[in-house]
């Protein structure tokens, strides 16, 4: 039997971007660099199963970044998300 994972796609134009690192600063470093490229719509950060750091962001292909802004200020968790059904 395969299975097949079904899944909602970003609305156009957007790309969901999962990032998996042994450190939160690694993950912050790479979502940092992706928003220096994109506007980003979402961030959200889960510990992973094996202690690591999963960061999970949407960003807006179709629209140029505007001035990078920090960490603390981008790391807001929107309500109803949470982690995906094969990261539990």
């Amino acid at each position: 039997m395969k299975y097949i994972e079904t899944q909602t796609l970003p609305s156009l134009g957007h790309a969901e971007v999962r990032i998996i690192a042994h450190t939160p600063e690694a993950a912050r470093a790479v979502a940092e660099a992706l928003r220096r490229c994109f506007a980003g719509t979402e961030q959200r950060s889960y510990p992973g199963l094996d202690g690591d750091t999963r960061l999970h962001l949407t960003v807006d292909t179709a629209t140029p970044a505007s001035p990078a802004r920090s960490w603390p200020a981008s790391s807001t968790t929107s309500v109803g998300t949470g982690a995906h059904s094969d990261e539990i």
